[in-house]
């Protein structure tokens, strides 16, 4: 039976999801779910997750939500292999320091930077945050020196969260990167390597950066 996937396709999180559930060759039943409507607060909803936030997966009455975590549920049970989630413990230890820091540092900060224009009407860009957000850049592009994937020397799971996250913000800034050589052509590496990446999380990434850019168009007119 495929696996109910409640997602929005803007969700850098749920497409990550998507990503790997392709990469892994496990069939998802796409479920849309407008958190903005209110979707996620329907009673049947936070029955599957009492946090009422998406991703969330329904595996034949198995539950989960967290974004990183469904990404190495699938591969534990569904990869024909463990290269997109390593069992060595060296190895997956770097690959789960990869997943925290797309979680906590990458995207968190991103989000700090534009979330409050997006959803919360602030008048202009906080400094602070974007400070900070360059510097988890800085972080990534790092990283990125010293192995040729985000962990390792081969595609994981950390990349599929990072690429999630990374597209999100070219989709939002195009000159994002501008002066990170190593982030861009790790990101042009994954994206070919991804299967049905288009589909899977490009779309999404558009979708996001038209909302956003959306958004400050509207803050630059001010």
């Amino acid at each position: 039976m495929p696996i109910d996937l409640y997602y929005m396709e803007a969700s850098a999180p749920c497409r990550s999801v998507m990503m790997t559930a392709k990469m892994v060759g496990a069939e998802l039943n796409l479920k849309k779910t407008d958190v903005m409507a209110g979707d996620n607060m329907k009673p049947e909803y936070l029955k599957m997750n009492p946090q009422h936030n998406i991703p969330t997966i329904d595996d034949n009455g198995f539950y989960l939500n967290e974004s990183r975590a469904i990404c190495a549920y699938l591969v534990n049970a569904y990869g024909k292999d463990d290269t997109l989630y390593p069992k060595d413990a060296k190895v997956r230890a770097l690959v789960d320091q990869r997943l925290y820091f797309d979680m906590g540092v990458f995207y968190h900060r991103f989000g700090l930077v534009y979330y409050p224009i997006m959803f919360s009407g602030a008048t202009k860009l906080d400094e602070k945050a974007l400070k900070d957000f360059n510097e988890a850049l800085d972080f990534l592009e790092t990283f990125l020196g010293q192995n040729k994937y985000a962990a390792g020397d081969h595609l994981t799971i950390a990349d599929i969260a990072l690429v999630a996250s990374a597209s999100t913000f070219v989709a939002t800034n195009k000159t994002v990167f501008d002066k990170h050589p190593k982030i861009q052509a790790w990101l042009e590496m994954c994206k070919s390597e991804i299967t049905d990446y288009e589909e899977t999380n490009n779309q999404g990434a558009e979708a996001f950066g038209q909302w956003a850019q959306s958004a400050l168009a509207k803050l630059e007119s001010e």
